[in-house]
């Protein structure tokens, strides 16, 4: 372990300037709020990374009687814990966020969706959320939040199967288009954004967007905030700079034996040990290489852990959590997983997994939502790196 570990304390730093920020904000016109997020280069920390500020200038340019603000706090990603600490120790930077988004899209009501499993949270959060209402007030801002609690589907963290949700039916995704900027919640024009994402807007207008966009490296400006969890000697949260490499980040929280990385929890992508060196933490672009984003999630295995195991984990979690709407995801889900089984009981021969392999990028192409798609992500990258280990 890295002895110098550099944290940096932009997400967490317990300012209380939501009202200087807010009284701000409300001087300035929408335009000049919305290019300070663009110029920020500010994208989504829940993990598809679209950009911020085009998200709200969307939304803002949309046509709808009644417009609304979502923070998705259904945090279920596995390996994921940041959110629920987020909202936890710094809840008045993700209702500033809120506030100033309402302020720009045109909105008076705005929700935070959280995780079923984080009930424990919902009397401190409506006691800061009275507390933010008294300031609107004196602000003159007519915009409130509620919290709609889930029941736990990993699905509802998918925005438009958020909205089913809270609209009252079966949590299922929707067809795109029309995108939630145009209809989402209720038919009305909608911001969803990740619990992260909107308290990074409470540090880009109160520092301005040149300080954020000076941290990371292009395509992947800014800080990100990791739940750090395996093998590693000190677990935990923290938030450090887009940009670094996987063989950085084993330095720094390491055993001295990772010889996977799992990037972005069960949706995202295994590494081995062979491409630490070559493997970059942010957003794919023309300039920065080889490079995973990452909704928070980071998994270290040493060499004591079975990736078949911990594939076999991903997959009775995908298996469980399907939806069951479309055929790609419901049935892949369970072939795959009975595919390694029979694997590696002998049943089939080491040559079977190339036909998994196919059927999950078929996933990858057919599947309605980022769950059946994503599948993919872990069960290539963890066969096709460790395929020993799916024999024997």
């Amino acid at each position: 372990m890295n002895k110098s570990l550099k944290r940096l304390d932009l997400i967490f730093k317990n300012e209380h300037d939501a009202e200087t920020i807010l009284s701000k904000s409300l001087s300035r016109t929408n335009e000049e709020l919305i290019e300070d997020l663009i110029s920020s280069g500010l994208k989504g920390r829940g993990g598809a990374g679209f950009p911020t500020g085009l998200k709200w200038k969307l939304t803002a340019e949309a046509k709808g009687e009644n417009k609304y603000v979502i923070c998705n706090a259904d945090e279920g990603e596995p390996g994921t814990f940041k959110d629920r600490e987020i909202l936890s120790s710094v809840p008045h930077k993700v209702m500033t966020g809120m506030a100033i988004c309402a302020r720009i899209i045109g909105s008076l009501k705005g929700f935070i969706y959280l995780r079923g499993e984080y009930k424990f949270l919902v009397p401190k959060l409506n006691k800061a959320i009275d507390e933010f209402h008294a300031l609107l007030d004196k602000l003159k801002l007519p915009f409130r939040i509620e919290i709609f609690l889930g029941c736990g589907a990993y699905i509802c963290g998918e925005e438009t199967a958020l909205f089913e949700s809270m609209e009252g039916h079966r949590g299922e995704p929707r067809n795109k288009p029309p995108y939630p900027t145009d209809a989402g919640y209720l038919g009305g024009p909608t911001v969803i954004n990740n619990v992260e994402t909107l308290a990074h807007t409470y540090s880009i207008f109160k520092y301005g967007p040149e300080k954020f966009r000076d941290l990371g490296v292009k395509d992947s400006r800014g800080s990100k905030v990791f739940s750090v969890s395996g093998d590693t000697p000190i677990p935990g949260i923290y938030e450090l700079e887009f940009g670094m490499t996987l063989q950085k980040f084993v330095d720094d929280f390491g055993d001295g034996d990772a010889k996977a990385v799992q990037v972005g929890g069960a949706a995202g992508f295994c590494v081995p040990r062979k491409r630490f060196e070559n493997t970059k933490i942010g957003y794919k672009g023309k300039l920065t290489g080889i490079s995973l984003p990452t909704g928070g999630s980071m998994m270290i295995f040493n060499s004591s852990r079975s990736m078949y195991n911990v594939l076999h984990n991903y997959l009775d979690f995908f298996v469980e959590e399907s939806c069951g709407q479309c055929t790609p995801c419901r049935v892949g889900t369970q072939q795959l997983l009975l595919g390694i089984e029979a694997v590696k009981r002998g049943d089939k021969p080491s040559g079977y997994l190339d036909e998994l392999l196919s059927l999950a990028e078929t996933m990858r192409i057919t599947a309605k939502c980022g769950l059946g798609q994503s599948v993919a992500n872990s069960f290539s990258s963890i066969v096709e790196n460790f395929r020993e280990e799916m024999i024997y």
